[in-house]
């Protein structure tokens, strides 16, 4: 069995009153907001654990304080199935966030609960520390991190019978992170205007990751120059649980081997997918793990699930793009134009090879799809292994099938189809003298020479 991913920190009941704000009251000018919903969800700590959980297929453990009473109980049971609770006792009562919105839009919060963390008793809790693959810190400011330091400062000194990633997510009102930390991730306030490299001297961090919301992250590792990991998009939502979202994808990957840099990459457009999502608020809706750059079936449609939803139009187009050339940029810029999400639909190797023959594809399926997704104008990529994508779409049902200008509306073999659920098939323009054939001949043209 694969050891564990641990999460440190203080957990919170965050609830969130919805409704519509169309008058105000007749005795003071404050909205009135008539409710339409509402739900209680993990936060702090509690929400972290949860969005690691949903990225890994390691047990997650979560080190907190919940103590007793309805409130208690209610987190309990949003955690029930998702994580392993390991728990500390606490003094009062657990720590409540309550969200008054109207339209979606945060009015008020009301915060209640001053439970205190107290030390361990009875739980190996250095046995639990020491056998994990990586320990995600998600301080609060409550104090359980606090209560843990000595605790999490046996994994983290060198020399240590087994040293262990720490991930620290700090808050303004906690302490700083254990000297020996693999990453911190502080936000640009809790930063207060020192630089990466500064912060990480200052901890006794192996590195820093300053996250800047929609411009993504500065990560420092040690005397290099630090590096800016840019969102793969700007995120258009709540962004509550962002940076939840970022530092719990982070521990992940680090706790499966993944390198500092990949590490943070992945965490930012993980944030940003969460941010465009829904938020925390959206918590645990299909779409909260969901990648807005997203690759496979299920992906592409809760994609075209959330599109449709709000009154978009879904665009597929296919191919085998086995070398991108200008002519595919071209095409896959036009069709992302003329709607609000883009499906490319990828031919598999085994597709490509009946297509065009033995030697093709020259790339496989898997970096064809890293080189699509990878383009801003791409939000999805489907491979399907028949010679035309006819079943993959009659799932995905786009409102747009779009091919380049080398074909006809009429001789597309999939614009029946499309048209049996009231979708359309469209010609755009293509860029002329491009095609992964001449690309192939004019190479090997050049190598014989």
């Amino acid at each position: 069995m694969s050891a564990p991913l641990v999460v440190v920190g203080d957990a919170l009941l965050d609830r969130d009153l919805d409704g519509d704000a169309t008058r105000l009251a007749p005795d003071a000018p404050v909205p009135v907001v008539d409710l339409t919903d509402e739900r209680a969800r993990p936060g702090g700590a509690a929400l972290a654990a949860c969005l690691a959980a949903e990225r890994t297929a390691r047990e997650v453990v979560l080190v907190t304080a919940i103590g007793s009473g309805p409130d208690a109980d209610t987190l309990r049971g949003l955690l029930a199935g998702r994580v392993r609770l390991v728990e500390l006792p606490l003094r009062g009562d657990l720590p409540v966030k309550t969200r008054v919105r109207a339209g979606g839009r945060p009015l008020l919060r009301v915060d209640r609960g001053d439970g205190v963390p107290l030390p361990p008793s009875g739980a190996d809790l250095d046995a639990v520390l020491r056998g994990a693959a990586a320990i995600l810190v998600a301080d609060y400011g409550r104090g359980v991190a606090d209560v843990l330091r000595p605790n999490l400062r046996t994994v983290t000194r060198p020399g240590s019978e087994r040293v262990v990633p720490v991930v620290w997510d700090p808050h303004p009102r906690g302490g700083d992170p254990v000297p020996g930390a693999r990453l911190v991730t502080p936000n640009l306030a809790e930063a207060a205007g020192t630089d990466a490299a500064g912060l990480a001297a200052r901890w006794g961090a192996s590195d820093v990751a300053v996250t800047m919301g929609s411009r993504g992250a500065v990560l420092s590792r040690g005397s290099a120059s630090p590096m800016l990991v840019p969102a793969p998009f700007v995120a258009s939502g709540d962004p509550c649980g962002a940076g939840d979202c970022f530092s719990a994808t982070v521990a992940v990957a680090l706790a499966d081997g993944a390198l500092p840099e990949e590490a943070v990459s992945r965490a930012v457009a993980a944030a940003s997918a969460f941010v465009e999502s829904g938020g925390a608020a959206a918590w645990p809706g299909p779409s909260t793990t969901a990648v807005r750059r997203t690759e496979g079936l299920d992906g592409a449609l809760a994609l075209a699930e959330r599109v449709r939803a709000r009154g978009g139009t879904v665009v597929a187009t296919g191919g085998c793009f086995d070398l991108l050339h200008a002519g595919h940029v071209g095409l896959l810029e036009a069709a992302r134009r003329t709607g609000d999400c883009l499906i490319v639909c990828l031919n598999s190797d085994a597709s490509v090879t009946r297509l065009k023959g033995p030697g093709r594809p020259l790339n496989t399926a898997a970096d064809r799809t890293r080189v699509l997704t990878g383009l801003v104008s791409v939000d999805a990529v489907v491979v399907f292994d028949e010679d035309t994508p006819e079943r993959v779409l009659g799932r995905l049902r786009p409102d747009r099938w779009v091919k380049g200008g080398d074909y006809t509306v009429d001789a597309l073999p999939e614009a029946a189809v499309v048209r049996s659920w009231g979708g359309e098939a469209v010609v755009l323009p293509y860029l002329d003298g491009h095609s992964t054939t001449d690309l192939v001949h004019r190479a090997s043209v050049g190598a014989v020479r």
